[in-house]
């Protein structure tokens, strides 16, 4: 069994662009997902129907090269693998404190 980390920070490399919300909202629907956008004051949210995991967006003026999966407990369909195969379809790396390494 895997043990994974309550949160995942993903972020496009210091070399590539960023790129729009909704290219990374569209990814997530490749990956199967059903997912929808929620624009607040205080920052971006992607939440994903029939999950608890939801993905805090950084974004400035619709462009994001940031994000934070906030993973949910006991999901009954476990979204993590089809969140990251989105992010890395995009050209996006994971980020911990070893620093980058890929999403596949």
């Amino acid at each position: 069994m895997l043990h994974w980390p309550m949160q995942t920070i993903v972020q496009i490399p210091d070399s590539s662009s960023p790129c729009t919300i909704r290219e990374v909202v569209l990814s997530l629907k490749k990956q199967k997902l059903e997912v929808r956008h929620e624009a607040k004051n205080w920052g971006d949210w992607i939440h994903i129907d029939g999950s608890t995991t939801v993905i805090s967006i950084e974004s400035m003026r619709g462009l994001t090269s940031s994000a934070t999966i906030e993973h949910g407990e006991d999901e009954p369909h476990d979204p993590r693998l089809a969140i990251f195969a989105a992010f890395h379809a995009l050209g996006w790396v994971g980020n911990d404190e070893d620093g980058e390494y890929p999403l596949a």
